[in-house]
C-alpha cells in the first residue's frame, strides 16, 4: 500500500502543494496532520502503528516527515522494524531495496544537509510568522529618530569625531552613514 503523509508548513499551511505532489503518485490512503508543531503528531503515530509489511510512506519532502536528523533516523528505524519503506519525492529517495538507487556518500550527505536546511528554514519562518501575529517587527530595532537627527547635526557640524557621536547618541558610524545616504 502507498500511503501519503502531509503536514502543514509555513509555505503550505493547507497542504495543497503536498497533496498535488502525492496525488500524482496515486496513494491508496492519506494521513494529514492538523498542525505543523513537532509535538503531538497524532497522524504520524497513527500511520506508523497501522503500517503493514511492504507498505511505503510517501512524502513531498523529508522535512514534512521528520523534525530533525535524529527524528528522521528514529522514524526510519521504526519503518525498518515494520519492513516498510519511505519515498520522499523532493529528494528522490526511496528506501525500498528492490527499487533503491545506489547513492554515493556525497549524495547522502547533501540530502541530509538540504533536509536540515529545510528544517531550520521552516522554524525560522514559523517564528517570524508568530512574531508578526503578536505585533512584533522582525529585525534589529530602529534607533529613535531624535538620536539620529542629533547624530546627523553633530556630524555635519564637523566639531565631533565619530567616536564622540556614537558615545553621545548611541548611533554607530554604519547607521549614521546609512541615514546620510538617504
Amino acid at each position: 500500500m502507498l500511503i501519503g503523509y502531509m503536514r502543514p508548513y509555513q509555505d503550505d499551511l493547507s497542504c495543497k502543494i503536498q497533496f498535488e505532489i502525492l496525488n500524482d503518485l496515486k496513494c491508496d490512503h492519506y494521513f494529514t496532520e492538523e498542525h505543523s508543531s513537532p509535538k503531538k503528531r497524532v497522524m504520524l503515530e497513527t500511520m506508523i502503528n497501522q503500517l503493514q509489511t511492504g507498505d511505503t510512506i510517501a512524502v513531498s519532502k523529508l522535512s514534512s516527515f521528520a523534525d530533525s536528523t535524529r527524528h528522521l533516523a528514529e522514524l526510519l528505524n521504526q519503518l525498518n522494524e515494520k519492513q516498510a519503506y519511505l519515498y520522499s519525492v523532493g529528494e528522490g529517495i526511496n528506501t525500498n531495496h528492490s527499487s533503491a538507487s545506489n547513492y554515493s556518500f556525497q549524495d547522502s550527505v547533501n540530502y541530509l544537509l538540504n533536509f536540515q536546511s529545510d528544517i531550520i528554514s521552516e522554524y525560522t519562518k514559523k517564528g517570524l510568522y508568530e512574531a508578526k501575529k503578536k505585533g512584533m517587527k522582525p529585525g534589529r530595532p530602529r534607533k529613535a529618530d531624535d538620536n539620529v537627527k542629533r547624530a546627523i547635526i553633530m556630524y555635519q557640524s564637523q566639531k565631533f569625531s565619530l567616536a564622540q557621536i556614537k558615545e553621545e547618541t548611541g548611533i554607530s558610524k554604519t547607521t549614521l552613514y546609512r541615514y546620510l545616504e538617504n
